[in-house]
């Protein structure tokens, strides 16, 4: 799917033209439970509603996909920084994978980076994430260093273990570029 995001009304939310069932817009508190759920779906090691709930105070740039109801499908929260944007979370509920929502995600990420003057965006991946590790890949970011033991895991026995994040980077212009988008 190759979404493409337009306006959608006064309040910062954004849709993928022809698509109108789904629209991003900024997460709320309000959003927390549904965002949690999600996130405990999704991941053996989640991130927790408080850990939401600090994006929003510390004023990250966090936003919601929802459908035609205002149903959460999806979110993600990435930090700006000096002339780059840190992508900390993204995530698509189960139950609408496989649609291209999270290219559309990643496309609002990218705009967001332009728009906060960032030529980098980065983020972390677990390695044996290889279905997300190929999407960022297939969307034009590249691999550039390891983190050693930087997630929480389970070994083979059961046991606590850690994981290694594989890091990956790519420039804000190549990939507007690369997904023929156009900042506002």
């Amino acid at each position: 799917m190759n979404a493409r995001l337009r306006p959608h009304d006064s309040s910062g939310a954004i849709a993928p033209a022809g698509q109108s069932a789904h629209a991003l817009r900024p997460m709320t508190p309000a959003d927390l439970d549904a965002v949690a759920q999600i996130e405990n779906t999704v991941y053996d090691f989640p991130w927790s509603r408080g850990n939401f709930a600090d994006s929003l105070t510390a004023q990250y740039h966090a936003q919601v996909l929802t459908d035609e109801t205002d149903t959460v499908r999806g979110y993600f929260v990435a930090m700006p920084g000096v002339e780059e944007m840190h992508l900390l979370n993204i995530s698509v509920d189960p139950a609408v994978q496989g649609q291209g929502l999270s290219l559309l995600m990643l496309d609002a990420v990218v705009l967001l980076s332009r728009a906060d003057g960032a030529y980098l965006l980065w983020l972390e991946v677990r390695p044996s994430n290889t279905h997300a590790v190929r999407i960022y890949e297939r969307y034009g970011f590249y691999p550039i260093a390891r983190r050693r033991d930087y997630y929480p895991s389970v070994d083979t026995q059961g046991r606590a273990s850690r994981e290694d994040a594989l890091v990956m980077s790519a420039q804000v212009d190549d990939l507007l570029q690369r997904r023929g988008l156009r900042p506002a």
